[in-house]
């Protein structure tokens, strides 16, 4: 043991005594540190912080690896140096592990020195687990060290040395994401990455940061990092050389390859699952969503009906910071970058209480369209492009939405937030199961499966609802509406219907019930359903059932685009195809064969004995009467039905609400505060109010004065990152 303390002692006095060390491994990484974060804008987006500091200690740990390791150790043999040990005498280990423990000893300052002036500086949370963060830098160097030294013994010159250096540095440095994203290269180019160690370095070292991770969450790259380390340090002790004479084989060179194989396996891994590209693609996003916005000189809907006629709010961390009343005269205190809002509006993120991603809004003349690949994928960026940024899936696939989902939570695609009810609750028979009869036989068990539950009994009503609980849904939908004269479908039990109701609400979970006549509405009020979607269209609700609406606490949704797209459809008018924002974000394709099919004029349709402007006509009425009445009312369109294209869903509901009769605020607030309310997720979304996500759009107006200007969005902020509409139909293409 003697020998190494002795050779670790002389390294750190000699180290202590080369300005050169003291250059490179301080100011060196300084200077690199300062000249990025003000070109990244650091001082006001402690996420691209993140990304210097880290980029910063992955240079460092680069240059220590190759040049403070392996180079130095060849500059000594070069110059006898080593000589003069062996006849110390002094074995090979001593001398390599004074090397990597005088470079982690001179590199540890560093890595505080970074932490604290980004912390300091710029805001810069530190790492949840700063010591398991510190730990893998550590590990790091010493891996790099130690394939340093493995460079060092097997080439024969200096020269040779700087050569091999060069091939193995420059693309880790250039190609690990250190210096540039992932996310601007090609995809080939991004799998390539996957091969070369830094890559998992630099990742690791992100995760920590950007994810909260752990040195538990990333085994895998520290599970390399430490293979590389013990091999290294073996064949390195193995293949050391004392004397520039002592010559070795070309073919030894291979050995570098044979150190870097846990990383080719690793390679090989991702190449197949692209895990690691999806976590790069998410702690970018996280990156995105902690830059510091200051909207300047706003009016500001604040979501519960308060407006502030010129405001201001500060985005700091993806989370609403602070609300201003009036805005702030100076604002470079903030160290934000800031918007100007002038002469626009500024309202919580809107809210889609009802839309069934299965369906898309219109008719293909090709069947095989409708089973397009990433199709309920783009619906929801095309909700986040109009600025809806979240919705309520009433009724779809369950595996299907828990994985829309999860893509949006964890930040791999963008696209706004999924509230999933999962299969909708009806019975053999009932409204919804007729939508496999138009499908092949082969289909319809499956299609049954994934979008309905049929229970026969209270009992097996309960056991469903737990199991979608299990399952992680956020709300619980069922079908009362037994339909009318040319469209009748068999109705649930009563007894059914209130054990999926009130297990829902043993469960904490919110319920949506599906009616169409008084009959229905009745029940609902009964079984203290959460929402109530529809209300009836086929006779006047009593004021009287309003009031028992109003103080049961539950929701009203009264669906108008789907009574009024219904008798458009009725009608062959195809007006709602033409405005400009569907026109922005539904497929060309969708649009076409829609009109081409359903626009064929001929007079109204019938054939189902459905007087749908009568039915229109009746649920505004209904409308008024439970906004009269006092009862918290909700928007949701029921997109996905024929004309209903997922998108600007809402801003047309609302304009149908403002038409009928209902103030503008008041429409506005059913989008916004009330929806996310009855979603339970009130204390996230819904308002501009300080801890909440910062989920904001901004448009030209005021749409107080005029409610079409929600469909003018100049800015759509999701959870802190300004989103580029340009792009979010490209994502997958981009994949």
């Amino acid at each position: 043991m003697k020998p190494y303390i002795a050779q670790i002692r002389s390294n750190l006095r000699l180290m202590g005594r080369d300005r050169t060390v003291l250059f490179f491994n301080f100011f060196f990484p300084l200077m690199f540190f300062v000249i990025f974060a003000v070109a990244f804008g650091g001082s006001k987006n402690p996420g691209g912080m993140a990304q210097v500091v880290n980029m910063v200690l992955v240079l460092g740990v680069l240059g220590s690896g190759f040049f403070g390791a392996g180079m130095r150790a060849v500059q000594d043999r070069e110059t006898n140096i080593l000589r003069r040990f062996k006849v110390a005498p002094v074995g090979p280990a001593p001398i390599i592990v004074a090397s990597m423990v005088a470079g982690l000893v001179s590199f540890i300052p560093i890595v505080f020195v970074v932490l604290a002036v980004g912390h300091i500086w710029a805001r810069m949370p530190l790492p949840e687990r700063t010591i398991d963060f510190i730990l893998f830098v550590c590990l790091g160097l010493l891996a790099f060290r130690a394939v340093g030294m493995i460079i060092a013994a097997v080439v024969n010159s200096a020269q040779e040395g700087q050569i091999v250096t060069q091939i193995l540095y420059l693309p880790m440095l250039f190609l690990s994401g250190a210096t540039f994203p992932l996310q601007f290269f090609p995809h080939w180019l991004q799998i390539f990455s996957q091969f070369i160690p830094a890559t998992y370095l630099f990742q690791g070292m992100q995760s920590m940061f950007l994810a909260r991770g752990s040195l538990v969450s990333n085994w895998l790259p520290m599970t390399g990092l430490i293979v590389t380390l013990v091999v290294s340090l073996f064949i390195g002790v193995k293949l050391f050389r004392w004397e520039k004479e002592e010559k070795i084989a070309g073919s030894a060179k291979l050995w570098i390859l044979g150190v870097l194989a846990p990383f080719l396996l690793m390679g090989l891994y991702q190449v197949k699952s692209e895990k690691n590209l999806q976590q790069d693609k998410i702690l970018a996003r996280n990156m995105r969503r902690n830059e510091t916005v200051l909207f300047q000189n706003a009016r500001i809907f604040v979501g519960d009906g308060r407006v502030i006629v010129n405001g201001a709010v500060l985005i700091r961390g993806g989370k609403i910071a602070q609300v201003f009343d009036p805005a702030p005269a100076e604002t470079k205190s903030f160290n934000a970058t800031v918007v100007d809002a002038s002469g626009k509006t500024l309202l919580p993120g809107l809210i889609d209480m009802h839309v069934h991603l299965n369906m898309p809004g219109g008719v293909y003349r090709n069947v095989s369209d409708y089973a397009k690949k990433g199709t309920q994928r783009r619906e929801l960026a095309a909700y986040l492009y109009s600025g809806v940024t979240a919705v309520r899936s009433t009724g779809d696939a369950l595996d299907t939405s828990l994985a829309l989902r999860q893509a949006v939570n964890s930040g791999e695609y963008l696209g706004a937030q999924l509230f999933a009810c999962g299969p909708m609750f009806t019975t053999k028979g009932g409204h919804g199961t007729e939508y496999a009869q138009v499908l092949p036989q082969s289909m319809r068990q499956t299609f049954l499966a994934e979008t309905v539950r049929t229970p026969k009994s209270p009992e097996e009503a309960r056991v469903q609802v737990d199991s979608l609980k299990n399952n992680g849904v956020n709300c619980i939908k069922a079908v009362l509406d037994a339909g009318t004269a040319g469209a009748l479908f068999n109705r649930m039990d009563t007894r059914v219907y209130d054990a999926i109701v009130q297990q829902a609400k043993a469960d904490g979970l919110p319920s949506a019930t599906h009616t169409g006549d008084l009959r229905d509405v009745q029940e609902a009020i009964a079984a203290a359903t959460s929402t109530i979607e529809y209300g009836s269209m086929r006779a006047a609700i009593p004021a009287a059932l309003f009031e028992q609406i109003r103080r049961n606490g539950i929701a009203y949704n009264p669906a108008l685009s789907a009574a009024e797209a219904a008798r458009d459809v009725q009608r062959h008018q195809m007006t709602l195809l033409g405005r400009s924002l569907v026109q922005q974000v539904a497929p060309k394709s969708l649009l076409d064969s829609t009109q081409a099919i359903l626009g064929n004029a001929g007079g109204a349709d019938e054939s189902n004995g459905v007087d749908f402007s009568r039915a229109l006509d009746i649920a505004e009425a209904n409308l008024l009467t439970a906004w009269k009445a006092g009862d918290t009312l909700i928007a949701g369109s029921d997109a996905g039905h024929l004309l209903v294209i997922h998108g600007p869903t809402v801003q047309h509901e609302l304009e149908l609400w403002v038409q009928a009769g209902i103030p503008t605020g008041v429409a506005l607030r059913a989008a916004t505060f009330n929806a996310a309310q009855a979603l339970h997720a009130s204390a996230h979304i819904g308002s501009i109010q300080p801890g909440r996500d910062a989920t904001l759009i901004m448009v030209e107006g005021n749409p107080l004065e005029d409610i079409s200007n929600l469909e003018r969005v100049t800015y759509v902020m999701f959870r802190g990152e300004h989103v580029d509409r340009s792009e979010l139909f490209s994502q997958d293409a981009n994949d």
